[in-house]
């Protein structure tokens, strides 16, 4: 699936099936159900990958402190850029890993 394909699907009322976790969470995240997400991101807390997505979707939700907690585990440095610039790469990086 291309990133183009992945945005065209947000219009769906649910996600493509082939979908990995990470990418089911972003796309709840993109149809704005924050919740959705972060349940997702919470079902394998101490997992890098769930954990990055966890603090992306609280630095979203405007919770810096607990964004950063959640950067720290998962190993990567606090995103600067934009949201949507984040979101983006997120997406981006996960349909690459298929």
């Amino acid at each position: 699936m291309t990133f183009e394909e992945f945005q065209r699907s947000l219009t769906d009322d649910t996600p493509p099936a082939s979908l990995n976790p990470i990418l089911e969470g972003l796309w709840y995240d993109g149809k704005e159900d924050w919740e959705a997400a972060h349940t997702i991101a919470q079902s394998a807390e101490g997992t890098p990958a769930y954990d990055r997505l966890h603090a992306y979707l609280h630095r979203k939700e405007g919770d810096t402190w607990n964004a950063n907690y959640w950067y720290r585990r998962a190993g990567a440095a606090t995103y600067t850029g934009s949201l949507s610039s984040e979101w983006e790469t997120l997406v981006r990086q996960y349909l690459e890993r298929g």
